[in-house]
């Protein structure tokens, strides 16, 4: 492995534990403004980023094999953690009916069939010279927002809406990113950074769902024409933080460079902790700033757990439908029971 997959499993395995990290956030934004600052501030980031990393990783998309690829990898785990998760949620939520929609995504799914699309969407775009693809793809991406019916569904909108960030990974080179490690540049993103958190404290009235992208302007406010330029300006203020954060990614091997190879994982299974968690007492516990440090800790042992090779091996035959890591588990489970029974036999001898 060199030193560029390094930086990008850093990346996807601290963007990882953002997510989580987010997502536990959730619960308490609407009882401090300080949290719902940072929630804000994590959301300008944090997806931007992974999705035009992964648009890094898609220039392979024009070789053979790559679409049934593609389609195994997301599509298929896709269909089974919806079915998954629509039964997690009738016993969590109590629910009196139980429905099965594969066309409405649960949860954070959305972003398996967006990828599957943006994929497919390249076949197209990528004929195109990178501004000329990447104007088109935003220009479409604030039309859109007039539409009514694209929504959550099929994860439209967030398709439509992240697919200039996709675009702009895709184009991204090895070269442009090394502008980025300087101590210049990297004081100037902390700066910038700080300064976000900052605006949004100081107004707390911004809307935080103009950073999912997953709703047209009539569900966000009045429609109009100014709609338009609020999109844009959002986008502008996620590129920006997009390069801040990454320019503060290590580039060298860490104890947890492995397990951003498997941020899959994490992504997928998380959302069951999250739900619980949200549905708990545990909540009670979290009441002032200092508090918040600890559930900053819990995200980063949720991220550090469900990317492990033991949940890897476990979760393996339903998330990438093999069972090669599984099959190791058991060897290795056998080679130490073994081991033990011969120490055992050994001292019995004895």
């Amino acid at each position: 492995m060199n030193k560029r997959s390094y930086y990008f499993d850093n990346a996807k395995f601290i963007l990882m534990g953002f997510v989580v990290f987010g997502h536990l956030l959730n619960s308490f934004i609407n009882d401090n403004e300080l949290i719902y600052a940072l929630y804000k501030t994590i959301y300008t980031f944090h997806m931007p980023a992974f999705i035009l990393v992964s648009g890094f990783f898609a220039k392979g998309y024009y070789k053979k094999g790559y679409l049934a690829k593609i389609t195994k990898k997301l599509i298929l785990p896709y269909i089974i953690f919806q079915v998954i998760y629509t039964v997690f949620y009738y016993f969590l939520y109590r629910k009196d009916t139980f429905q099965l929609d594969l066309f409405d995504p649960n949860w954070a799914l959305w972003f398996l069939i967006s990828l599957f699309c943006w994929n497919i969407m390249l076949l197209g775009f990528a004929k195109l010279k990178p501004m000329l693809a990447i104007t088109l793809s935003i220009v479409i991406a604030l039309l859109v927002g007039y539409v009514d019916w694209v929504s959550n569904y099929l994860s439209l909108s967030r398709t439509f809406v992240f697919f200039p960030m996709f675009l702009i990974g895709y184009h991204l080179s090895k070269n442009s990113l090394q502008k980025l490690f300087s101590t210049k540049i990297r004081l100037t993103s902390l700066f910038i950074m700080v300064i976000v958190f900052a605006f949004f404290y100081l107004m707390p009235d911004i809307n935080y769902k103009w950073l999912l992208g997953s709703k047209p302007y009539s569900e966000l406010e009045q429609a109009s024409l100014i709609s338009m330029f609020k999109r844009l300006g959002f986008y502008g203020l996620s590129v920006l933080m997009t390069f801040c954060f990454l320019s503060f990614i290590p580039k060298e091997k860490h104890f947890f460079t492995n397990w951003g190879t498997q941020t899959l994982y994490v992504y997928l299974l998380h959302g069951f902790l999250v739900r619980t968690f949200r549905e708990s007492d545990m909540q009670t516990y979290f009441t002032n700033v200092e508090s918040f440090l600890l559930l900053g800790c819990l995200s980063l042992i949720i991220t550090m757990i469900l990317s492990s090779r033991l949940t890897a091996s476990l979760a393996q035959p339903i998330i990438e439908l093999k069972i090669s890591r599984t099959i190791g588990l058991v060897k290795n489970i056998r080679h130490s029971f073994h081991s033990v029974k011969k120490q055992i036999d050994k001292l019995a001898n004895n």
